[in-house]
């Protein structure tokens, strides 16, 4: 009986942010260990699903950094990374098409069904809804200044398409890849493309998932709040640094495109979209608009 009354009160906990989220878009990328175990990946789907059926309206974005490399490997393909960006020649861009578009977006698409949900899969290709221009080169550790191929600069998101999928009760599934001045494709980073994703929609939040607790500080305790002077002072400090640097730049772009609030939240653990975004105490990091 002691287990059905804690039941019930999680539910009356979850019940404000249910009525003040209500309507609300959330966009998710979802990433990382949360992608590759089975037991994560039923429950991430039966997490979005929920969402949808309490009247959130969920946007899922996606990469697939580790299978793409799996995929190259097996092909005998070189794989190069400048500043965090994948070198992507054609033969390249060939196999990153196939492993987003054709294995993984719609392994998610199937996993949101399976759970009763609508997800319909697409990319930024689709409507040419994500314009995208080529990054310029950039500078190896060695100095040599490199031309990264077909790898995208978000410049436009055009979220009519997105917003008429959740008009008729769809889950927008969307890999990161966007069309280029050409009309070829261009690869994106998974994070950049949800931030943008999330301004365009003015979404209520963006949630980035990572192998990681949140940010942490130098003892590698868990910060439950940042606000933009604060990550300021803490990159200057070394206390934020690698990995975590590029997703805390993408929620403050879109805190300044009019997204409510960011959070960095750990993929490894199960329902974390549930525990973040319904519970009073949460379990990653919020990035916050702050007064400076």
């Amino acid at each position: 009986m002691r287990e059905l009354i804690e039941k019930a009160q999680i539910l009356h906990e979850a019940l404000p942010y249910i009525r003040r989220f209500y309507g609300r878009t959330f966009v998710v990328k979802y990433g990382g260990s949360a992608m590759v175990s089975e037991e994560l990946r039923d429950s991430f789907a039966r997490d979005v699903v929920l969402m949808k059926y309490v009247g959130l309206n969920p946007v899922v974005v996606h990469g697939g950094g580790p299978q793409i490399d799996r995929v190259l490997e097996e092909l005998k393909i070189p794989s190069e990374r400048v500043q965090g960006l994948r070198v992507t020649d054609d033969r390249t861009m060939e196999v990153v098409e196939m492993v987003l578009c054709g294995k993984i977006n719609k392994e998610i698409v199937s996993l949101i069904g399976a759970q009763g949900g609508r997800a319909i899969g697409l990319s930024g290709l689709d409507d040419a809804f994500i314009k995208a221009e080529k990054v310029p080169k950039r500078e190896t550790e060695s100095g040599e200044w490199v031309d990264l191929g077909r790898v995208g600069a978000i410049k436009e998101v055009r979220p009519e398409l997105l917003k008429k999928l959740i008009k008729n009760d769809f889950i927008p599934v969307i890999a990161s890849l966007a069309i280029g001045p050409d009309g070829r494709s261009l690869n994106l980073n998974a994070d950049t493309t949800a931030g943008s994703i999330a301004t365009a929609m003015r979404a209520e939040k963006l949630v980035l998932m990572t192998d990681t607790a949140g940010v942490v500080d130098g003892d590698a305790k868990l910060i439950d709040s940042l606000t933009a002077s604060e990550i300021a002072r803490l990159r200057q400090e070394g206390v934020i640094k690698g990995g975590m640097i590029p997703k805390v730049e993408c929620a403050l772009d879109a805190l300044k495109g009019g997204v409510n609030k960011c959070h960095i939240i750990d993929g490894r653990m199960r329902h974390a979209i549930l525990l973040e975004i319904f519970t009073d105490r949460g379990i990653g990091t919020e990035i916050i608009h702050g007064k400076d």
